[in-house]
């Protein structure tokens, strides 16, 4: 029986008193693996969430010196990860929460493990495809301005969501590629996250991005010695594992077009560089 047609706000409608507190969320189902239910996601304080992101937002200006570009990261991150949290909710895995981290970025959690690798995929390929949404109101202010400096938000937030389909650990590539490999071989998905993110690592530490490469060099050591590569939940079909490729594909191509139109935008809108002319 429900209690729903039959209470009001501030008391019941027969008039026996207060309604009866609201039930608290079903705790996640237990680990068929290990019998143990994994904690309860309760999301992050406000304080720190807001603390968290003030320090990410400063910190990306301090590198950038890009108030746009510190701006666009911020509010590309939230675009992004709640591309997840919808994908997180409508698959049966919520209430999903956002967690801010700072000087590096954000993460989604989910209650529930995806029921099946498919749904993992989608979850995954939902960040950067929700995410690049965030570039409307960029292209929108360079639209109405016909100022230029508009167009480096809309390239960050196209090199966000492309740096996160990398096939390196713990980036959203990783959960959409891997699976993929698994269905090939396991061995297979171990060797090209290993070896991507070990590019990855190299590839910050010689750019200056020094705590973005800890953070991966940490995240991939801990799926290296976790040693369970493959999650919970029904394995990809072969359909499903070439539909995961495509909508790789297609999620990548997104990020790279709408990465090339803020950068030609911008070239056309600067005049291009002295004695350089613009076809």
């Amino acid at each position: 029986m429900s209690d729903i047609k039959t209470s009001g706000p501030w008391g019941r409608r027969d008039g026996r008193g207060p309604p009866p507190a609201p039930a608290a969320a079903a705790p996640p189902p237990p680990s068929p693996s290990t019998g143990i239910a994994p904690p309860l996601v309760l999301g992050q304080h406000p304080v720190w969430a807001l603390v968290s992101t003030l320090l990410l937002g400063g910190f990306i200006w301090w590198v950038t010196q890009s108030w746009v570009i510190a701006v666009a990261a911020v509010f590309g991150l939230f675009v992004h990860e709640y591309g997840h949290v919808l994908a997180m909710n409508r698959f049966g895995m919520g209430p999903a929460r956002i967690y801010i981290i700072p000087f590096l970025g954000g993460v989604a959690r989910s209650q529930r493990l995806p029921a099946s690798e498919w749904d993992g995929v989608k979850v995954s390929l939902a960040g950067p495809a929700f995410g690049l949404l965030a570039a409307i109101p960029f292209l929108a202010l360079y639209a109405a301005t016909g100022q230029s400096l508009w167009l480096q938000g809309v390239a960050a937030i196209a090199f966000l969501n492309l740096v996160n389909l990398a096939p390196a650990p713990p980036l959203d590539g990783s959960k959409a590629l891997g699976p993929v490999l698994a269905r090939i071989h396991p061995s297979l998905e171990m060797g090209v996250m290993i070896a991507v993110g070990a590019a990855a690592i190299w590839w910050g530490f010689t750019n200056g991005a020094w705590i973005f490469a800890a953070f991966l060099a940490l995240a991939l050591f801990a799926h290296i010695r976790r040693g369970s590569w493959r999650p919970e939940g029904r394995r990809l079909t072969w359909g499903e594992a070439g539909k995961s490729v495509a909508l790789f594909l297609l999620t990548a191509a997104a990020c790279v077009g709408v990465g090339a139109l803020g950068a030609g935008q911008a070239l056309m809108g600067a005049g291009a560089l002295p004695g350089v002319e613009v076809m």
